[in-house]
């Protein structure tokens, strides 16, 4: 007989707020971070996007045509409460409410992410962003508001999307931090302050409503570049600074071993203050959500003496001879994907959900269907791989989510990295009509669903 998914497998889309809604300086929006960054040579500005403040009933119906049950989507801690830490904006609020009523109309589950890098600007120029206690007290306050306006319509949610990101050199970019030395003591910072903002959330969830939450990682597979030791022992310690530790508490309600052993023999000040216990140990997660783009290899000859794990991967990448790379130079690798499944859920016993998957690439719209074969073949390898982590090794897995499958801008905000099954008329520079145009693989993908994932085979 043959394996089939559950019935009530989450099939859909996973997007932000800045990469879709446009509209920053209507409705009562405040400005985040990215409202003021300006556009270059290959990126846009943040101001337009693919003007889903507009139009989000005309893609959510190209998301159910597409069979999607699921979507995934992020609040804008600026529109709904312009300075981050003030009165909330009513108008704001009311979007998402009608954005929300308008998934459920077509059955799709909605899923709300609460912070994806975008800062409200007040915020970062003021307190540095999450290097501030008072940036969780209000990302606490902000995020048990949307719960109690939400809640009863939504009961998936996410804090931070890709919360391990706060743990590597990226955080300062995206924890709204705007001065300062970058030092080592102030990314531990950052990255605990941005755990105990997920905590206060996870709990009074768990406490107040009958919602499910989890929490989010971006899982690159990291593989040693060969069997000599030391780059097996990076590949451990990548793996453990960057995921496990965050798992840890997710699950367990408390830091790695090994990752606090290693602060304390190093001196740094992460800022962890003896009440910080009493808030971690009640964190418990219904699901780990993760990103899952590609692997990388790591090779410690090319690490300077010193560096902390947690920089690893700026140092010491290499490329997988045993694997392609998407012209964007990242290496395709549906294995690793498996493999993160099941490691995951061997070693901590909770629902996985795949909530990013997709890859980049370049296309261009000239009045025919785009013929977009390596994005299926991309697709298809993952969703086997995912099917064979569930029926051969047991995994227990919620759903498969797409990344941006209607075009948006890059996180660089580089409109020519599409990810899309549904192609968006623009450009970097030049807005067009913004017209949706459905690829081949957004057929395939329809197919796919349809049959809940038992043909994964090109359409005939």
């Amino acid at each position: 007989m043959t394996k089939q998914l559950p019935k009530n497998f989450a099939w859909g889309n996973s997007t932000s707020s800045m990469q879709t809604e446009g509209a920053w300086n209507i409705g009562g929006k405040g400005k985040s971070v990215y409202d003021d960054r300006l556009a270059t040579d290959d990126s846009s500005n943040w101001h337009d996007a693919i003007d889903e403040y507009h139009r989000y009933n005309e893609d959510f119906d190209l998301m159910a045509e597409q069979g999607m049950n699921f979507y995934r989507f992020q609040i804008s801690w600026s529109r709904v409460n312009p300075t981050g830490d003030g009165e909330f904006n009513e108008e704001g609020i009311k979007f998402y409410s009608d954005l929300i009523d308008a998934l459920l109309k077509r059955n799709i589950t909605p899923m709300i992410c609460l912070y994806h890098f975008d800062m409200p600007l007040h915020l970062a120029e003021k307190y540095n962003g999450f290097l501030s206690r008072h940036v969780v007290d209000a990302f606490v306050r902000y995020g048990e508001e949307m719960v109690k306006r939400f809640g009863d319509r939504v009961k998936y949610w996410i804090t931070f999307n890709e919360q391990n990101l706060y743990h590597m050199s990226e955080s300062f970019r995206i924890a709204g931090y705007l001065k300062g030395d970058r030092t080592d003591d102030e990314l531990y910072q950052i990255s605990h302050h941005v755990m105990l903002a997920h905590a206060g959330i996870a709990n009074y969830i768990h406490e107040q409503s009958d919602c499910k939450i989890g929490g989010m990682l971006a899982y690159s597979e990291v593989y040693p570049a060969s069997p000599n030791p030391k780059d097996i022992l990076y590949a451990r310690q990548i793996n453990e600074f960057l995921n496990n530790d965050l798992l840890d508490v997710f699950v367990y309600g408390q830091y790695s071993n090994e990752v606090m052993t290693y602060v304390k023999n190093h001196n740094i000040n992460m800022d962890y203050q003896p009440e910080d216990d009493d808030v971690l140990i009640k964190v418990a997660s219904d699901f780990i959500a993760f990103s899952y783009y590609r692997s990388d290899t790591i090779s410690a000859e090319l690490v300077p003496e010193g560096t902390i794990p947690n920089y690893y991967l700026d140092k010491g990448v290499k490329k997988n001879p045993y694997l392609k790379a998407s012209e964007f130079g990242w290496q395709v690798d549906p294995l690793g994907f498996r493999d993160i499944l099941t490691k995951v859920y061997n070693e901590y016993d909770v629902p996985m959900f795949p909530i990013e998957n997709g890859i980049g690439l370049r296309e261009e719209f000239e009045g025919s269907e785009i013929q977009d074969d390596e994005r299926i073949e991309y697709h298809r390898e993952h969703i086997q791989a995912m099917k064979d982590a569930i029926f051969e090794d047991g995994v227990e897995v919620i759903g498969y989510l797409g990344w941006g499958l209607i075009d948006i801008p890059s996180s660089s905000g580089n409109m020519d990295k599409r990810y899309g099954t549904v192609y968006v008329n623009r450009t970097n520079h030049d807005l067009k009509d913004m017209k949706r145009v459905p690829k081949k693989s957004y057929w395939w993908l329809q197919h796919v669903i349809e049959t809940n994932g038992a043909d994964l085979s090109d359409l005939k």
